[in-house]
């Protein structure tokens, strides 16, 4: 068990390492470039997932380091929030225990005593939900959205009227609106 919480401190101290250098905006946003759809940035986030999964072994990684690099274009493309948790747990969550070196497939393994590979083939669930999720992404199914980040941000026309109780306190304390 120590062993499993080595390879998690491990990771999540690369992952760390990874976000505040930098390393991980230079190396998404050429993924968020070519991804001009929102099909494309739903499979970009669903491959990030599960690239992560193979390469850092461990499954908090994949789950939050696409949550956080892959937010504020979601927002700036004026994707639902939800459509990213929901993409991220599609295919960076259920993929984990599919990898025998990551915490989660050596911990299945091991409690099981079933190699993961010889249960792969019968991880039906965990093989087809990002297949799906990909899927939905490109065929629009099921997409949210709302009000792109940037009209969000716009300021009103009319500056804001305060409220009256604002005001009385204001002038019971001698300024004047």
């Amino acid at each position: 068990m120590l062993t499993t919480v080595w390879l998690i401190l491990g990771a999540l101290s690369f992952a760390a390492i990874m976000e505040h250098a930098g390393f991980l905006d230079r190396l998404l946003r050429t993924l968020v470039v070519k991804a001009r759809t929102d099909g494309r940035l739903i499979a970009t986030t669903a491959l990030t997932g599960i690239g992560l999964n193979v390469i850092v072994g461990d499954q908090y990684v994949p789950d939050v380091l696409p949550s956080r690099a892959y937010r504020e274009e979601y927002a700036r493309r004026g994707l639902a929030p939800r459509m990213l948790s929901r993409t991220v747990e599609d295919a960076g969550t259920v993929t984990s225990p599919l990898v025998p070196w990551n915490s989660c497939g050596a911990y299945m393994s091991g409690t099981l005593g079933v190699p993961t590979l010889e249960y792969l083939p019968f991880a039906f669930f965990n093989l087809i939900n990002p297949l799906i999720a990909i899927a939905f992404g490109f065929l629009g199914f099921r997409v949210e959205h709302q009000k792109p980040a940037d009209e969000m941000r716009k300021e009103p026309d009319t500056p804001p009227v305060p409220h009256p109780d604002e005001a009385k306190v204001s002038e019971r304390n001698g300024v004047h609106m």
